[in-house]
């Protein structure tokens, strides 16, 4: 049986230890939900308080070129670049990663038509975030195609000769099952599809290598591991061989080749930048770098190999300590064992009481999350997050459970967000 003396003694050993020093964490406060919103780095409110005092305050209009307003989107997509297999210049932040996504999901479908007209089905997993499907499911009414939904296992057996994309989230949001990436992608190249990825809950958390895996498009967000923020930019890459075949359809001024030239027609520019679409969003993007940066401060230490090495023992000991502290109270930990099929979080279900256990346990200062009908849902971000405050999220939890105290009746009161 695993002590907390043993998790402190883990903790003693860290090499990425000092990193957690980038962050204001609440005093008291276990903090499990990384994989929904990253915590507020101490650079962010420095940062976004010179851009709005003194860029925005005192240098007004003239800070889109004296304060590199307008090369952020690019600065922090090279940044971003680094952390999930990409070149410089091959990725913009920008949008959101729905926006993201109908742009690259309309580039590949608008390629297909060209290419192979035939191919008319989208395929992905049935449990995929619902605003990837819902993005795909309203593209393929426009483009007279059908959106498929497999279970995960049976998505290669599905890649035939009328599929045109494959479109995946790469770490599933339900259950934390990471995809094989460069094997389901070389099975859709076969069979004559493109990939879409989404990086949603794998960048900055597990170690992502795009152009190695021979990825056609991929989005992401910029407010979970990447520590930029509640609505942070998200940022979309497309490879080298794709990026100015098609120009995306969101053509807006930004996307333009020369937007200070204020022509009436659409000429696209040339590369990544041609998918940003309106004013990038300065003081957002601000406060996305200095997330980027912490995770760019693990370089020295292995980058992301060693953030992925402590995410990978975080969350086995999580489902460990589970299964042997809180058995007899129902819980089923449904994330996989193995540890190349896991991302950075760990699922349980419960049959009963799932979202009050998870209120109760913020009530006691471990905060995750809850996802219908019967998950509950802890994200382990290895830059802030100690084995120690494994043990004790596993006793809190232990402790909510053997009292019941998840149901009273505060504590199953819906909230608008879950």
């Amino acid at each position: 049986m695993t002590t907390r003396d043993d998790c402190v003694a883990l903790d003693g050993a860290d090499p990425l230890a000092a990193l957690r020093e980038q962050f204001d964490l609440p005093p008291g406060t276990l903090y499990l939900d990384g994989n929904s919103l990253g915590v507020l780095p101490r650079a962010t409110a420095p940062r976004v308080a010179q851009v709005v005092q003194q860029e925005w305050g005192a240098g007004l209009i003239g800070s889109w070129n004296h304060a590199g307003w307008m090369d952020l989107p690019q600065r922090v997509g090279d940044k971003i670049a680094r952390l999930v297999g990409a070149g410089a210049g091959e990725l913009v932040a920008a949008d959101s990663t729905s926006v993201n996504l109908f742009k690259v999901l309309s580039a590949s479908l608008a390629m297909q038509r060209t290419d192979a007209p035939r191919r008319k089905v989208i395929v992905s997993e049935r449990s995929n975030f619902p605003t990837d499907l819902y993005i795909a499911e309203s593209l393929a009414a426009e483009h007279g195609c059908e959106l498929v939904l497999l279970d995960g296992d049976a998505i290669t057996a599905r890649l035939g000769n009328d599929v045109a994309v494959l479109m995946l989230t790469h770490v599933n949001y339900r259950t934390g099952r990471l995809h094989d990436m460069a094997a389901l992608t070389r099975a859709a190249h076969d069979a004559g599809a493109l990939t879409v990825w989404d990086l949603a809950h794998s960048a900055g958390a597990v170690p992502v290598d795009l152009t190695g895996a021979q990825a056609d498009f991929a989005v992401g967000c910029g407010y979970k591991y990447l520590n930029g923020g509640p609505g942070a930019p998200a940022f979309v890459w497309v490879h080298p061989r794709h990026v100015d075949r098609f120009r995306q359809p969101l053509s807006g001024w930004i996307g333009h080749a020369a937007p200070f030239e204020f022509a009436p027609g659409y000429r696209p520019a040339a590369g990544i930048a041609r998918y940003q679409c309106g004013t990038p969003s300065v003081i957002q993007l601000a406060a996305l770098e200095c997330g980027v940066d912490t995770l760019l401060a693990a370089e020295p230490h292995g980058g992301m190999s060693a953030l992925r090495a402590k995410s990978l023992a975080l969350t086995r000991l999580f489902a460990q300590l589970v299964e042997e502290r809180c058995a007899g109270h129902g819980l089923t930990v449904t994330s996989p064992r193995e540890d190349a099929m896991r991302g950075s979080q760990v699922c349980l279900t419960r049959s009963e009481g799932a979202y009050a256990i998870v209120q109760a346990l913020i009530a006691h200062g471990v905060v995750g999350d809850f996802r219908a009908p019967d998950v509950l849902r802890f994200g382990f971000t290895p830059l802030y997050t100690g084995f120690a405050d494994v043990w004790d999220a596993v006793e809190h939890l232990r402790q909510v459970l053997t009292a019941g105290t998840w149901r009273e009746a505060r504590f199953n009161q819906r909230a608008a967000v879950t």
